[in-house]
């Protein structure tokens, strides 16, 4: 008895450590692509559809990963782009904290213009599967949304930056040019008594013609954002409706902001942020 319950602990033990090993495959597949239909996965992995959907299961209940129809995106908030890898680890708690109020001020049924910041990708990543229609030049952004039945996806064409994943440059701006958003949510490299300001000249048209395209425009910075210039002034805070940004934000800047006419949300770090999908809670912002 002894040998076979040797034999039996050992057998298990190499089927956990199979599981472990193909599981980690499976989040890093999913990890790079931000998206991956369920053929994919079977395919790639060489596993069965069945064994596939335990995987799955396994990794959502980690909150690594979750289900969406056709396939699974990531949700950890961390898509394998060199901007990403460097920028997302900062102030995440915060990014986060302020993606979540930022997300409430979106109605269902609004056209929704993201940009490819970090604090931009959590936004997104909580608007998935909402009735919304979403247009971006974000690659790790578009993933999210490609295959949500929910969600209307227009993707900006363009030059497609290998830092970012984001597209850009005079295709992105005549699309842009010739739509018109309820809400554009963009991102700050830094802001200024005088305005937003971004570090990359074609980015920053790009934003530009985004603002021109938006019935109203959030940004979303956190604390460390402010009073920081960056190469390119994209536009005045005369030009912002609302700003989210952190509780680490100094009461001189709150006052600086509300006095040049944005309406400023500060988010709370220590508040978690609501539950992704369209169960969540939202707020109307009209109300």
């Amino acid at each position: 008895m002894k040998t076979l319950f040797d034999h039996n602990a050992v057998t298990e033990s190499m089927l956990t450590m199979q599981h472990h090993e193909r599981r980690s495959r499976l989040l890093d597949l999913i990890r790079v692509r931000g998206f991956a239909s369920l053929d994919e996965i079977t395919r790639e992995l060489g596993v069965s559809a069945s064994t596939a959907r335990r995987d799955l299961d396994a990794l959502e209940g980690q909150g690594s990963a979750r289900r969406t129809h056709g396939g699974v995106v990531y949700a950890s908030g961390d898509p394998k782009r060199a901007e990403f890898g460097e920028r997302q680890p900062t102030n995440w708690a915060a990014k986060r904290a302020i993606a979540a109020r930022a997300a409430d001020e979106i109605a269902d049924g609004e056209t929704v213009l993201l940009d490819g910041g970090t604090t931009t990708y959590e936004v997104a990543r909580l608007l998935v599967g909402r009735s919304l229609q979403v247009v971006t030049n974000s690659l790790p952004v578009a993933n999210l949304f490609a295959s949500e039945a929910r969600t209307d996806l227009v993707l900006l064409g363009g030059y497609v930056s290998p830092r970012t994943g984001v597209c850009l440059g005079p295709y992105a701006n005549e699309l842009l040019g010739r739509l018109h958003v309820t809400t554009t949510v963009l991102s700050a490299a830094g802001i200024t008594i005088e305005g937003l300001f971004n570090a990359h000249l074609l980015l920053a048209e790009t934003e530009q013609a985004m603002l021109q395209a938006a019935g109203r425009v959030i940004v979303v910075a956190d604390s460390t954002k402010f009073g920081r210039k960056s190469l390119t002034l994209v536009a005045g805070l005369d030009a912002i409706d609302l700003v989210v940004s952190d509780d680490g934000l100094s009461p001189s800047w709150r006052d600086q902001i509300t006095a040049a006419g944005p309406r400023l949300i500060v988010a709370s770090v220590e508040e978690q942020p609501p539950s992704v999908g369209p169960d969540a809670a939202r707020r109307n912002p009209s109300s």
